[in-house]
């Protein structure tokens, strides 16, 4: 497959990934104006559903990952090139940013819009943050949500397993995190997910942003290193 053409199905699937899952935490999640919020539940159906319909439309041409961190821990398992690494993570991350800055203008329509401290589903953690856990519980949760996450992913992905489920399981397992880390960082095991949202709501969504690139792909490099216990290549 053509290199451009990857990149872009990277792109897009980043893009649909944020304005799917972080619309619906923040158009719909804690809504009380219009339709009844759709809570943890929903919001971590929204994420989960949403990679698992990008992987049954881009899946074929890019492999889908849409995750700085998985494409780096596949770098790491020899399963992508360097060149592709870096053309993976620049477009997944101008998909995100893309992403977050149509929810902007779609948020920015209502009345009486303001840009909160963590702001278009930023994540973070800390005092005024969800449940308020302190910087060692984001980190570990984000650690080991992202390590558990890409072993789903290379033991669906592995040459004797089904590939028409692996899609569906892949998304199964990030509703699943969605359900324990919402509350400690609002779920990021994603540093382009995070970065879009950061980006325009600035402050400590900013500030925190770096634990939410250090923490996915340290788990995503640590899962690659002891894949080869559970996965035949």
């Amino acid at each position: 497959m053509n290199s451009t053409k990857k990149y872009l199905a990277e792109a897009l699937g980043t893009f649909a990934l944020v304005l799917f899952g972080c619309g619906a935490a923040t158009v719909a999640g804690v809504s009380s104006s219009g339709p009844a919020g759709i809570g943890l539940l929903g919001i971590s159906f929204a994420f989960g559903l949403a990679v698992v319909a990008m992987a049954y439309t881009i899946g074929p041409i890019s492999g889908c990952h849409i995750n700085p961190a998985i494409s780096i821990a596949m770098r790491v398992a020899g399963k992508l090139s360097t060149k592709d690494t870096i053309g993976y993570v620049i477009a997944q991350c101008i998909g995100a940013t893309v992403g977050a800055g149509i929810l902007y203008l779609l948020l920015s329509g209502t009345s009486g819009f303001s840009m909160s401290e963590w702001g278009l589903g930023s994540n973070g953690w800390g005092p005024g943050y969800g449940g308020e856990y302190n910087m060692q519980s984001a980190f570990i949760a984000e650690f080991i949500f992202t390590f558990l996450f890409l072993m789903v992913i290379f033991g669906t992905t592995a040459k004797n397993a089904s590939p028409q489920m692996a899609g569906l399981a892949i998304g199964i397992t990030l509703v699943l995190i969605h359900l324990v880390v919402i509350p400690i960082t609002g779920t990021s095991v994603n540093p382009a997910r995070s970065l879009g949202p950061a980006l325009f709501s600035g402050g400590m969504a900013m500030q925190q942003l770096w634990l939410f690139f250090a923490a996915p792909i340290a788990g995503g490099v640590f899962a690659a290193l002891v894949r080869k216990l559970f996965v035949e290549d």
